[in-house]
C-alpha cells in the first residue's frame, strides 16, 4: 500500500486541531486532519461537552425562573419540562455549530479532511480506517495529537451489569425525567448535571468521596456552593466510597461505605461523573515511541512537544487543564513557535475557569489555601453577592465574591466569584492579573452601574 506523505498530520479535530489546520495550510504546509466521526467534527466541546451541557443548563434556568416567577410579580404557573424537547433544542444547537466547523474545515482542507480512526503503525506513520471502509497510510514530518478525553468509568463491581449514564449519554435521555438521579462524583461535571436535573423535576442525590465538594476550591467557597444546592433540594452523601452497583427491577442500588457503616442508596438512574480519561489507548503510541504517564496522558514540555521530536500533544490529551480555552491557547503556542519564530510557553498563562451552575462559580489564580500553603503574605477580601446592587435588581443575591492579594505589592493573586455572571466578570480580573495591575485599579475603576462587574469595586474596597 502506498504511503501518502504530508508536511503535517493532525489526529483529532478538537479546538486546537481544527484551529491549527487552516493556519498550517495557509502557511504552505500540506496538511491532513483525521477525525474519527462526522458526529465529532469540531471536537468534544461542541458535540458532547461544553455546548450541549450549557444549552441544557439554559433550559433548566428557564424552568427555575418560571417556578419562581411569582417572586417577580408574574404568575407563570407550574412549569412542565418536556425532556424530549429540551434534547431536540440541544441537538439543533450542536448541529448548527458542527455544520459551521465542517464547512470551515472542508474549505481549508478539501479531501484532506479524513473521516476515520487513526492509529500509529510506525514512528511518523498513521494508519486510518476510514468511515468508507478503506485503509489509508499517511506519513508526515510533523504530527499533532489532539484526540481529547472520554468519561472515566471506575472499576466498580456490578456497574456495567446494572447500567449507568455518563455525561454524554445523559444528554440523550429521552422520555420521562428521572424520578431519582444519583450522581456519583461531586466535581464540576456532576454538580452541573445535579442542578440541571433537579430543576427539570428529578430528585437528586450527589455522592462524593471527600468531605468537601469541589476539592480544588477553598472550603468557604465549596460550602457556599453546597448550601445553595441543598436549598434547591439536592441531597449530598459525602466521605462515601462506592462499593458496588446492583439493579433490581427499575431501581439502581448503589452500595456505599460511609462513616456509620454501609449505606444502600436507591435511585432510578445513576450518573457516573468521576472524571475524564485520555483517548490514547487506541493510538498505538508504542509504534512511534511517544510515552504516556500513569494515567495515560501524554507528557509535554512547555512548548507542547512530546518526547519524540516532531510530535506535539494538544488539548486535554496532554494532561493540562481540560478547558476549551486552554486547547485554543495550545494552538497559539504552536502557531507562534512553529510558524512565527517565537518562543511561547504554556508556563506563564493564567487560566480562568467557570462552573455553570446557577449562580455561576468562576475562578482564576491562586486560592487562599494555595497561597497560604506557599507561605505568601496575603490579604483577603470577601463580600456577599447581596452587596452588589445588580444582584438585588435581579433578585439573585446568593453567593459571595473573594479575592487574594499580595500584601506587599498589591497584585491580585487569585479571585473566586460565586454570583450571577461570574463567568463573564472573572475575565476582567484575569486581564488585570495578566497586566500585573494592582488591585486598586479594580477598586477605583469606573465600572458601569448597575452591573455585576461593579461588584469588583465593592469587593476590592474591602481591602
Amino acid at each position: 500500500m502506498n504511503i501518502e506523505h504530508y508536511d503535517a498530520i493532525i489526529i483529532g479535530g478538537g479546538k486546537a486541531g481544527k484551529t491549527l489546520a487552516p493556519v498550517l495550510v495557509k502557511a504552505g504546509r500540506k496538511t491532513a486532519l483525521v477525525e474519527r466521526s462526522l458526529q465529532m467534527i469540531g471536537g468534544g466541546c461542541i458535540n458532547i461537552a461544553c455546548i450541549p451541557t450549557k444549552t441544557m443548563v439554559a433550559s433548566a434556568e428557564v424552568a427555575h425562573t418560571a417556578q419562581n416567577s411569582a417572586v417577580y410579580g408574574v404568575n407563570a404557573g407550574v412549569p412542565v419540562v418536556d425532556l424530549d424537547a429540551v434534547i431536540r433544542r440541544k441537538r439543533a444547537v450542536v448541529q448548527a455549530l458542527r455544520e459551521v466547523n465542517l464547512h470551515n474545515l472542508e474549505n481549508a482542507l478539501g479531501h484532506e479532511l479524513i473521516i476515520g480512526l487513526g492509529r500509529f503503525v510506525g514512528p511518523k506513520t498513521v494508519e486510518v480506517q476510514t468511515d468508507e471502509g478503506t485503509r489509508r497510510l499517511l506519513s508526515a514530518d510533523e504530527i499533532f495529537i489532539n484526540t481529547g478525553t472520554r468519561p472515566l468509568i471506575p472499576p466498580l463491581p456490578g456497574l456495567k451489569e446494572a447500567g449507568f449514564l455518563t455525561s454524554e449519554s445523559i444528554m440523550e435521555l429521552e422520555g420521562a425525567v428521572p424520578e431519582h438521579l444519583i450522581v456519583l462524583g461531586s466535581g464540576y461535571i456532576g454538580l452541573e448535571f445535579a442542578q440541571m436535573f433537579r430543576r427539570y423535576g428529578s430528585r437528586v442525590t450527589v455522592v462524593g468521596q471527600s468531605a468537601q465538594i469541589l476539592t480544588q476550591q477553598d472550603p468557604d467557597i465549596a460550602n457556599a456552593v453546597q448550601k445553595l444546592l441543598e436549598q434547591e433540594g439536592i441531597g449530598f452523601v459525602l466521605e462515601a466510597k462506592a462499593l458496588r452497583v446492583d439493579r433490581s427491577g427499575s431501581t439502581t442500588v448503589l452500595q456505599l461505605h460511609v462513616a456509620d457503616g454501609k449505606l444502600n442508596l436507591e435511585g432510578s438512574h445513576l450518573l457516573v461523573a468521576v472524571g475524564r480519561a485520555p483517548t490514547t489507548d487506541i493510538l498505538n503510541l508504542a509504534a512511534t515511541g511517544v510515552t504516556v504517564d500513569g494515567r495515560g496522558f501524554i507528557p509535554v514540555n512547555d512548548r507542547l512537544e512530546t518526547n519524540v521530536a516532531g510530535i506535539w500533544a494538544l488539548g486535554d490529551i496532554n494532561g493540562g487543564p481540560q478547558y476549551t480555552h486552554i486547547a485554543l491557547d495550545d494552538y497559539r503556542i504552536v502557531r507562534a513557535n512553529l510558524l512565527e519564530g517565537g518562543n511561547r510557553s504554556r508556563n506563564d498563562r493564567l487560566v480562568p475557569s467557570a462552573l455553570f451552575i446557577d449562580p455561576e462559580l468562576a475562578h482564576v489564580g491562586l486560592t487562599e489555601t494555595e497561597a497560604r500553603h506557599q507561605g505568601l503574605d496575603i490579604r483577603i477580601a470577601k463580600v456577599d453577592a447581596a452587596a452588589v446592587p445588580r444582584a438585588r435588581t435581579l433578585g439573585r443575591t446568593e453567593g459571595l465574591l473573594k479575592a487574594i492579594v499580595d500584601a506587599q505589592t498589591g497584585h491580585i493573586l487569585g479571585c473566586t466569584l460565586l454570583c450571577q455572571a461570574a463567568g463573564e466578570v472573572i475575565s476582567t480580573v484575569q486581564m488585570a492579573m495578566t497586566a500585573r495591575l494592582p488591585y486598586t485599579v479594580l477598586r477605583d475603576g469606573v465600572l458601569t452601574h448597575p452591573t455585576m462587574a461593579e461588584g469588583l469595586n465593592v469587593l476590592f474596597s474591602k481591602l
